[in-house]
């Protein structure tokens, strides 16, 4: 759900070769540069918070679960028959946080997120693998229309990596809890207990900005806002290089972001990077696992860097 990368097919990339000999002066006349993420963080946060304004959640079936209840957030607007309640930013299990912008670090979101059921299990960390259920829609606000629009949802509960997905939801989830175990039901189901039940309301700049994923089956228009509907159910601790330094301890200045740490300076950061000090010696041979799973980071030149992030120990 983060940004993708992908290929051209090659005869329309040697078409746009061929083509470009002679268009570039209307290339350049024509590219629109994106908008300033500041700027924009300005009108994004007044959209989602017009949003909030606006829409309720069913607060009362999570109060009062009904025979059946899926446990799932639905929003409605606020008018005739449900002109009484609750707005979401007005409700107390809307909550808010600032967190910064992976582009310009100059930039910060207050991110709103709602707190409907926190959970019992375990709690991830930013760069933790979990499993979910979700369901993303993007919000269309314009003249007499405020509503969100569906563009992604899950039928089955799905495992993600929370450093692959839009900045908003790892923002969010990692202020929940997971599940505290599940049942196998006879019909092959698998049923969940104590899990985390949640919303967020991003910005366009914690989304997906001017580049929506590709194949969709709803287009998202740039710089739209997103809000992302989950239920926590697991959570694991994440090592995406496999080098047996858990990610979140290879944050190494503490800011919860794992995009900015590089050791080595070799354009990967620590955490997808297997030798983190680029001595030539991989990182799972500069650490010691001990019998109960513990880690020692051995510091052999006694130079107070551990081997692992020291190039010359």
């Amino acid at each position: 759900m983060k940004n993708f990368k992908f290929l051209l097919p090659i005869v329309a990339l040697i078409l746009i070769l061929v083509s470009s000999c002679e268009g570039d002066d209307d290339i350049e006349d024509n590219f629109i540069p994106a908008r300033d993420r500041a700027e924009e963080n300005i009108d994004s946060t007044l959209e989602v918070e017009r949003y909030l304004t606006t829409h309720f959640y069913n607060y009362e079936e999570f109060e009062n679960p009904p025979a059946g209840f899926d446990f799932k957030i639905r929003f409605d607007t606020i008018a005739g028959a449900n002109s009484d309640k609750t707005p979401l930013i007005q409700h107390p299990n809307l909550y808010s946080k600032m967190v910064q912008d992976r582009v310009n670090e100059d930039v910060s979101y207050n991110l709103y997120y709602l707190k409907v059921v926190e959970g019992q299990g375990d709690q991830p960390s930013f760069p933790d693998i979990v499993r979910i259920n979700y369901e993303g829609t993007y919000v269309v606000d314009e003249v007499g229309i405020n509503e969100n629009k569906l563009f992604d949802s899950s039928v089955t509960p799905i495992q993600f990596d929370l450093t692959s997905i839009v900045n908003g939801l790892q923002d969010a989830l990692i202020e929940f809890n997971a599940g505290t175990g599940f049942i196998n039901n006879n019909d092959g189901t698998v049923s969940y207990e104590g899990f985390g039940v949640g919303a967020v309301f991003m910005q366009s700049g914690l989304g997906y900005y001017v580049n929506p994923p590709p194949g969709s089956a709803v287009t998202i228009p740039v710089y739209s806002q997103l809000i992302f509907t989950f239920q926590l159910f697991e959570t694991e601790v994440g090592d995406q290089d496999g080098d047996g330094v858990p990610s979140v301890l290879e944050d190494v200045n503490g800011n919860g972001l794992e995009e900015d740490d590089d050791t080595d300076s070799d354009n990967r950061s620590n955490y997808v990077d297997p030798d983190d000090d680029g001595d030539g010696r991989p990182t799972s041979d500069e650490i010691e696992i001990n019998e109960d799973g513990t880690i020692t980071f051995p510091d052999t030149d006694a130079d107070g860097i551990v081997d692992y992030l020291d190039s010359d120990s």
